[in-house]
């Protein structure tokens, strides 16, 4: 069985985020229903609140590289010109999931 993959992409919006915001959500709007995409976040830096991430969470790295060739991958595109390469020279990362720990309101604060 195949892993489930999450694809972190970097952005940097100067400003209030208004308009990366609104890209954002009319872009997951039109993204609804792919197959294999479990779903997405707008993540912004506490510390820097002009550095955000786009992480999307697929089924498997298959379903994200089998939408990522099709035409339907150019919804992005609003979000593109915000792009930002991280600290490794690269705009976006793709993770595996290796593991996972249950539900965080099952822990106990100690």
């Amino acid at each position: 069985m195949s892993a489930r993959v999450r694809i972190l992409v970097w952005h940097r919006a100067p400003g209030d985020g208004a308009e990366i915001e609104a890209l954002y959500h009319a872009v997951s709007a039109r993204l609804a229903g792919v197959p294999g995409l479990l779903g997405s976040e707008l993540l912004r830096s506490a510390a820097d609140p002009d550095r955000y991430v786009v992480m999307s969470e697929w089924v498997s790295l298959a379903a994200f590289e089998a939408w990522d060739v099709t035409p339907q991958h150019a919804v992005t595109e609003p979000l593109r010109r915000y792009r930002d390469v991280n600290e490794r020279g690269a705009a976006y990362e793709i993770y595996e999931v290796s593991a996972a720990c249950p539900r965080a309101a099952t822990y106990r604060r100690q």
